[in-house]
């Protein structure tokens, strides 16, 4: 959808959602898309735990391994290619607000990376909220979903 007060643009990478053993009832999709000097990150989710906020990381890694005890750990950390302090990673996103239906969407601009950056790497919605302090990562609890980000 476009229009000359705010053009939707086109996206040009994705990533899957999928959930871990215990939460295989989420599914959805993060789209990327350029926009200005960053990217408009939109999500779609639903399956998700209900009425609550979930963090929503970038993370390094293109794997989302579920297995294990702890799933999707082949994610890795989160992107940050500048060395920063968390919350300042590149992959550092706002937390994700579901209804009580257990649905989120959002949008959010970022100018820390580009749709190029992070194709081949993931997407991880954790199953607490970040508290934008605790080092290195937000304390924001077990990855509960991952996709990883592709181009389309």
């Amino acid at each position: 959808m476009e229009d000359q007060y705010f053009p939707f643009p086109k996206p040009v990478a994705r990533a899957l959602l999928r959930g871990d053993g215990a939460h295989p009832q989420i599914t959805g999709e993060v789209l990327l898309s350029p926009y200005g000097q960053g990217t408009l990150v939109v999500t779609r989710a639903i399956g998700l735990p209900p009425s609550r906020f979930l963090g929503l990381h970038i993370h390094e890694n293109g794997l989302c391994d579920p297995g294990g005890a702890a799933a999707f750990s082949s994610a890795g950390g989160h992107y940050d290619p500048q060395g920063a302090a968390h919350p300042f990673h590149a992959g550092d996103l706002p937390p994700l607000l579901t209804s009580a239906g257990g649905i989120a969407v959002e949008a959010v601009y970022t100018d820390r990376f580009r749709p190029a950056d992070v194709v081949g790497r993931s997407v991880v919605i954790h199953g607490m909220p970040d508290d934008f302090r605790s080092q290195p990562a937000g304390d924001s609890g077990m990855r509960i979903a991952c996709g990883v980000i592709q181009a389309i």
